[in-house]
């Protein structure tokens, strides 16, 4: 066995590969970019070297950096984790080339695999089961065309180098044939410098399955059964999970096998996955399961198969790779229990998806499951690459159960001020669709008005306005003309001081919308309040970093944080809270501040409204330019524009206050 590896790669997967490295005993090495200078991955390796500025292209796919850091911190082995150099059949010549051991499969096996059309040839003369469909040399537009007609719409036109859904068009119809032929081609072009594409049947309730296969270098290969990873975004994986629900013996045994012939094709060695396309219109059937591509290297859902079968995938790539057989025999790889993985993305399912980058000022993942990343709190989310941040693993006996905890794992995480899609996570698990395992690869877009959610809800409406009342020590001030509490709790009916109002309201903002509520103190000032917030009464107190609505609803909250008074941590989603008014007594007008924030670093490019005009709750005041994107921020109510403190052209960074507008009540 080698002495030390250096991992080619960054973040959640360069951690993970480190820490069976140290088990094993072996020395590990880290290569960074300037942006990763003070990244987790950094700290945790024995030694790391600096090998360039952000941009991946100049640190991370800069093959003869890796080497150079390589030679000279004397790693024996090089693991490429997935991602960026991983399947480069070039640079596993490099290294093997520079004497140095190759932590995964031959180039030639990465070469095989790496264009669609050529892998999908070689499936048929292996006896693989493929898709119906084209992959011929003859890329005319009017052989492509006849093809399609011949296949039978709709179909899936894909670049033949393509990856991650770039280059992938569905036509339904004839008539659209040519345009989204013509988009095909221009995005693999963009994407992978390869304009050729192939043509699929388009499989109307698509299931991702994939077996995860491994060999060595003494002609074994074994598989350690299939993955669903069905729920799926845009063509990115969302949920994962082993086994497949559904899945029978029968058919558990002709998608195995078909992965072991595909994997025996290529002589492959180390960790790979077969992926398959299952037509899952009538369940899942022997002869409705057909091979799609092959990755050729670890996956980033692996952790699923490891919990499932025991076996420590990575150390398996170092025995292999350093010339031992399998550890295991097939007939001694079992099968147990249910794990799915969850991805943790820096991204804001509200607006569109869209990467969320910053400081990780609060980042608290979830106790008793397996995580697996590569940042921690007080980290940063770069913009430079992808926005995984972490992974939520469980493992347990039935899939019901694997799913209610997973639920649980991802309602418990807490991130801010970076945006992330916990929530969306647990309202993807605890849907009835996916519990009952319906579920194919357009799920979460018929879905998605659900798994979005509807906002804040009145609890977290309620914890809000506690929040504020604690955050501002406001027992005293309410103290001088609030009451003590009725006897009977659950009553909205209070007692009252002689000259003084019966109770104070006071409002806030919650996620940019403005909550009023009436405040009740208990007289013991320990900021415990009796609090009416949308025609609902109810107990709510502040106890160390949580707050207790009710009787059993309790929600996670920090204080001033990120460019907010307050956040409050609802079952995974994240509500920032703004913006409160003085405190007045019953009777009193109220108002709020109206700021309009900007929602991620960006560039002012309009203003359609400026100071002194008068706005309509939703009509544009201040428009931004982000992510390749504008996002037009709205007045919150109706009101007059009371500044604006941005001009077009500015470079303005998250929580930037852009413009303020007043109620239209407090502006005469």
């Amino acid at each position: 066995m080698f002495k030390s590896v250096l991992v080619a790669n960054r973040g959640e997967i360069a951690c993970r590969v480190f820490r069976t490295a140290k088990r094993m005993g072996i020395r590990t090495i880290a290569v960074y970019s300037e942006a990763d200078a003070h990244a987790l991955h950094v700290r945790e390796a024995d030694e790391a070297v600096l090998i360039g500025p952000a941009a991946a292209r100049e640190s991370y796919l800069d093959g003869a950096k890796v080497l150079a850091a390589a030679k000279a911190t004397g790693a024996e082995a090089i693991h490429p984790g997935y991602g960026f150099l991983s399947e480069n059949a070039e640079f596993a010549e490099a290294v093997a080339a520079a004497g140095l051991i190759w932590i995964g499969p031959d180039p030639s096996s990465i070469r095989a695999m790496g264009l669609k059309d050529a892998a999908k040839d070689l499936m048929i003369r292996a006896d693989v089961p493929v898709t119906p469909g084209y992959q011929g040399a003859d890329q005319s537009e009017e052989t492509l065309t006849a093809e399609a007609a011949r296949i039978g719409y709709p179909v899936l036109i894909k670049a033949v180098a393509g990856g991650g859904g770039k280059g992938m068009k569905r036509v339904d119809d004839p008539a659209d044939f040519a345009a989204g032929l013509a988009s095909a081609k221009r995005e693999g072009a963009a994407a992978f410098g390869d304009d050729r594409v192939l043509i699929e049947r388009y499989i109307t309730r698509p299931r991702h399955i994939e077996v995860q296969v491994f060999g060595d270098k003494h002609g074994n290969v074994v598989h350690l059964y299939e993955r669903d990873c069905s729920l799926q975004r845009r063509h990115q994986k969302v949920i994962e999970e082993a086994p497949a629900p559904g899945m029978s013996e029968a058919v558990r045994a002709a998608v195995t096998g078909a992965a072991i012939k595909a994997a025996k094709a290529v002589n492959y060695v180390g960790a790979g996955t077969i992926e398959f396309i299952a037509d899952a219109s009538d369940g899942l059937k022997a002869d409705g399961v057909w091979f799609m591509e092959m990755n050729t290297r670890l996956q980033v859902e692996h952790p699923v198969t490891e919990s499932v079968t025991g076996v420590d995938l990575v150390e398996w790539q170092f025995r292999v790779a350093a010339g031992e057989p399998i550890p295991l025999k097939q007939d001694e790889i079992k099968l147990n229990g249910w794990a799915m993985e969850a991805r943790l993305y820096a991204e804001d399912p509200a607006n569109g998806f869209l990467p969320s980058i910053g400081k990780l000022e609060h980042f608290v993942m979830p106790d008793g499951i397996r995580v697996d990343t590569g940042v921690e709190q007080g980290g940063e989310v770069s913009q430079f690459y992808d926005p995984m941040i972490a992974k939520l693993i469980v493992h347990e006996d039935t899939r019901e159960a694997a799913a209610a905890r997973l639920a649980e794992a991802a309602g418990e995480v807490e991130v801010w001020p970076v945006k992330a899609n916990a929530g969306f996570l647990k309202r993807c698990l605890v849907h009835p669709r996916f519990v009952a395992g319906d579920v194919d690869t357009g799920f979460i877009a018929e879905e998605e008005a659900a798994l979005l959610g509807s906002g804040p809800s009145s609890d977290a409406r309620v914890a809000a306005l506690n929040l504020i009342a604690d955050h501002h020590h406001l027992s005293p001030q309410l103290g001088e003309y609030l009451s003590p509490w009725s006897s009977d709790a659950d009553s909205a009916a209070v007692g009252f001081r002689l000259n003084g109002p019966s109770r104070a309201l006071f409002q806030t903002q919650i996620n940019g919308e403005r909550v009023e509520g009436s405040a009740l103190s208990n007289g013991r000032g320990d900021f415990s309040w009796k609090i009416e917030v949308d025609g609902r009464a109810v107990v709510s107190r502040a106890a160390g970093d949580r707050i207790v609505v009710g009787d059993d609803v309790t929600l996670g909250y920090v204080g001033a944080m990120g460019g907010v008074e307050g956040v409050i941590f609802e079952h995974g989603d994240a509500w920032p809270v703004t913006a409160i008014s003085h405190v007045r007594g019953q009777g009193e007008g109220s108002a709020s501040d109206g700021s309009l924030r900007a929602p991620m670093p960006g560039k002012i490019v309009a203003t359609p409204a400026k100071a002194g005009d008068v706005v309509t709750k939703g009509q544009p005041v201040v428009v931004l330019e982000a992510m390749k994107m504008e996002h037009a921020l709205t007045a919150p109510f109706d009101g007059v524009v009371e500044s604006v403190s941005s001009s077009v052209g500015d470079q303005v960074t998250e929580a930037t206050v852009l413009a303020v507008v007043k109620a239209s009540a407090e502006a005469v």
